[in-house]
């Protein structure tokens, strides 16, 4: 069973509810979107990429590795970090759902250390989500407005929250000044129709792809309408960003 791995490292979570918990993050190689504001390098959508393991003290294996690659070929590497205390694993990409047999062959090989693992979606692969929602604990689920994206996912979006929300999920929105009150307004509704207490994070967007940076009105007023609608609304920027963080 092999699959693209384009980076693991350890660092904080920079976004969402979870932010400044320190996670070992496994980016996954490849996506079904092409959002302009996408902060991953395109590169890294390539299995022509190597596998490049974070330096760390003491670890002696390889730290650049040939795509694709067996998992067996990273767990020596994974088990090696999480000797240190890690507050979660997070499985990301590009979109890890993807690759839904590897996310059950990495929690089976991971269920002796009891750690939590935190998927980072997109939020539109539902059958994808149900092969391994038994094994994940943690899912920050974004939703893309159309607006910023030109495309609609208001189907998917709502079939994957009703399915993620047995679990510990929160909703993810990147709000750019291209965001319509329109595009908004049909969120809210969805997750409202599911369950209000399901936890909304605005992310004021760091532009990218011809998108701008949404104006601290602009957040502060969407804030205040989702807080008519939902019980529980941050908004919460890239912060690993600020500190120049991975």
């Amino acid at each position: 069973m092999q699959a693209g791995v384009s980076e693991i490292f350890s660092s904080i979570q920079g976004e969402g509810k979870y932010v400044g918990c320190r996670q070992l993050f496994i980016r996954l190689i490849g996506c079904n979107m092409d959002c302009p504001y996408c902060d991953t390098d395109k590169l890294a959508h390539s299995n022509l990429v190597p596998c490049v393991l974070e330096k760390c003290e003491g670890y002696e294996g390889d730290l650049e590795l040939k795509n694709p690659l067996d998992l067996n070929d990273i767990m020596p590497y994974i088990n090696y970090r999480l000797q240190q205390p890690h507050h979660s694993i997070s499985i990301t990409g590009g979109e890890p759902l993807l690759y839904p047999q590897i996310i059950l062959e990495l929690a089976k090989n991971l269920k002796p250390l009891s750690i939590p693992l935190f998927l980072e979606t997109n939020g539109t692969l539902v059958k994808q989500l149900a092969q391994v929602i038994d094994e994940i604990d943690i899912i920050s689920m974004d939703m893309k407005l159309p607006s910023d994206i030109g495309k609609a996912y208001w189907q998917e979006h709502e079939e994957f929250l009703k399915l993620a929300s047995k679990k510990d999920v929160y909703v993810k929105i990147v709000v750019s000044n291209e965001s319509t009150v329109e595009d908004f307004e049909k969120a809210l509704s969805i997750i409202k129709n599911i369950d209000e207490n399901i936890l909304l994070v605005l992310q004021p967007i760091t532009p990218l792809g011809g998108l701008h940076e949404a104006p601290p009105e602009k957040m502060l007023k969407w804030q205040t309408r989702a807080m008519q609608v939902l019980k529980n609304v941050r908004v919460i920027p890239q912060t690993h960003k600020m500190m120049n963080q991975l």
